[in-house]
């Protein structure tokens, strides 16, 4: 999934404000700070994902024969290698 850098900007935000709003939470650093790291994590996980998708992409173009995307096997497929990978990565 790729998401605008906007858009990641107001996830990171709401993500901080969610914090805020908890009473148990205290913040060593200031809110910018923290909403730019949420930031970072969230692209890191993104980018993950991206990986994931591609991996799993890529094993279905590597069977003998064509599978065309939008089919139900090649959603079968594609869920079967996806989740596979997830495994792999202990998710």
């Amino acid at each position: 999934m790729r998401i605008s850098r906007d858009k990641m900007n107001v996830l990171a935000k709401v993500a901080t404000e969610a914090l805020v709003q908890m009473e148990n939470v205290e913040f060593i650093e200031d809110r910018n700070t923290i909403r730019l790291e949420l930031r970072r994590i969230l692209e890191e996980l993104l980018k993950e994902e991206m990986k994931i998708d591609q991996s799993a992409r890529q094993k279905i173009e590597n069977q003998r024969r064509t599978i065309l995307e939008g089919t139900q096997e090649w959603d079968i497929l594609y869920r079967k290698y996806y989740n596979e990978e997830v495994k792999k990565l202990g998710i």
